[in-house]
């Protein structure tokens, strides 16, 4: 069953502790084409357009557009902090495979 991706806690503490909805801005995820696997995410904050899925919490939104969204079925949004630093990741039960940097995959 294809249901629309969920975002964790700790992504939603993370975007409240830098403040995004307070500049009016959300947390955009998007699947381009490109990168060495084939598809590549862009992670950006940026601001709500009409066709965005919207995911709400902590007051804090994230936002996926539409044609990115089946690439992003049943997937979770989090946060990450390891030694290597601390960034937004997607655990993406679609990708077949991903790169060594994690931001790009196939499907």
């Amino acid at each position: 069953m294809n249901l629309p991706p969920s975002v964790t806690e700790r992504a939603f503490t993370r975007l409240a502790e830098i403040g995004a909805a307070q500049s009016g801005k959300s947390l955009r995820v998007a699947v381009e084409g490109g990168g060495c696997s084939g598809f590549q995410y862009e992670i950006a904050l940026d601001t709500k357009n009409d066709d965005d899925l919207v995911l709400e919490g902590q007051g804090e939104s994230v936002i996926v557009d539409s044609t990115s969204l089946p690439f992003l079925y049943n997937a979770v949004i989090d946060f990450s902090e390891e030694l290597i630093g601390a960034r937004f990741v997607i655990n993406n039960p679609n990708a077949t495979s991903s790169c060594g940097c994690g931001t790009s995959f196939s499907i």
